[in-house]
């Protein structure tokens, strides 16, 4: 009897395993086949497909797993699609900033070589192509370091160097602009040197930058470059009296192909402070912009002070 009970109840264990295995089996299979539609539908483009799992089935770490792959992958994708968008912005961009300006020089330059102006209204055809080239030189120059900077092969050549030195080798060029352009300047940079580092060159370009964005863009006739000492880092402002910038528009203005619209100047590639501001955090630095519309506004960056050998070993 006790016999016959045992294998009964065996039996029964082997039974009900068997039941068991056979119904995990079909979980499993049928998960996998959810698994198979939703990852079928994320490929045919649906990336806010998921794989719902509970915590303590079989086919949860995988279920998991997957669902963070799909995340990555939609990630990327909308990356790819964002990048593909400000590309497709770029060359339609391109496609208007270069060909015109590009299409008017040559038709002056025609007119003069053709004789169809002579005198002093071929010169002054002359003079006008000459700006315009000038100008899309420019515009190349700024699109030839966007181009870099999103490269592989895009490098600093970082060094330790006197800033108040660099910075009036760079603002003696502009002065004459200045003058031209009947903006008054206001130049306090200290005679003691301040020791940072970084690109030379980078930091010409960014400086470069601002202030032609300032005559490009502001409608300013007063400008203010300052540089200080400010504890571990160094200041250097600019500021002018210009239309300014609109609160909303602030908040974009470092942004790739972004414009101003409201009282600005249409000219330019949109590119110029997204450089700025690229270059300034490559070089350990930051940027940030204050404006009030009307009055004008203020550009600051910082760059981390270079603290001597003495004062370290003190």
């Amino acid at each position: 009897m006790y016999t016959e009970m045992i294998v009964v109840i065996g039996t029964a264990i082997t039974f009900f395993s068997i039941c068991s295995s056979i119904l995990i089996v079909r979980h499993v299979k049928k998960k996998i086949s959810e698994m198979s539609d939703v990852l079928e539908d994320v490929k045919n483009g649906n990336g806010n497909r998921r794989i719902l799992s509970e915590t303590h089935e079989l086919t949860a770490p995988l279920a998991y797993e997957l669902n963070d792959i799909i995340l990555s992958y939609e990630s990327r994708l909308s990356a790819c699609r964002q990048t593909e968008e400000t590309n497709r912005q770029l060359m339609t961009s391109l496609s208007h900033d270069v060909r015109t300006p590009l299409t008017t020089l040559i038709g002056y330059l025609d007119a003069a070589h053709k004789g169809i102006v002579t005198g002093k209204e071929r010169d002054d055809y002359i003079e006008t192509a000459r700006r315009k080239a000038y100008d899309l030189k420019e515009y190349i120059d700024v699109l030839f370091d966007w181009f870099r900077l999103g490269s592989n092969e895009f490098y600093l050549n970082i060094v330790t160097i006197d800033l108040t030195e660099l910075t009036r080798n760079i603002l003696i060029d502009w002065i004459p602009i200045f003058e031209d352009a009947r903006i008054d300047f206001k130049i306090d940079i200290p005679e003691q040197p301040f020791r940072v580092k970084l690109d030379p060159d980078g930091y010409m370009r960014i400086l470069n930058n601002l202030i032609q964005n300032v005559i490009s863009h502001s409608h300013a006739d007063k400008i203010e470059i300052t540089l200080s000492d400010q504890g571990g880092n160094i200041k250097i402002l600019l500021a002018d009296n210009g239309v300014g910038i609109d609160k909303e528009d602030l908040k974009h203005i470092f942004e790739r192909l972004y414009k101003c619209d409201k009282g600005r100047s249409e000219k330019g590639s949109g590119l110029g402070l997204s450089i700025v501001h690229q270059l300034t955090a490559k070089m350990n630095g930051t940027i940030t912009a204050e404006s009030v519309l009307g009055k004008g506004t203020v550009f600051t960056l910082l760059f981390p002070k270079q603290i001597e050998k003495e004062q370290e070993l003190q």
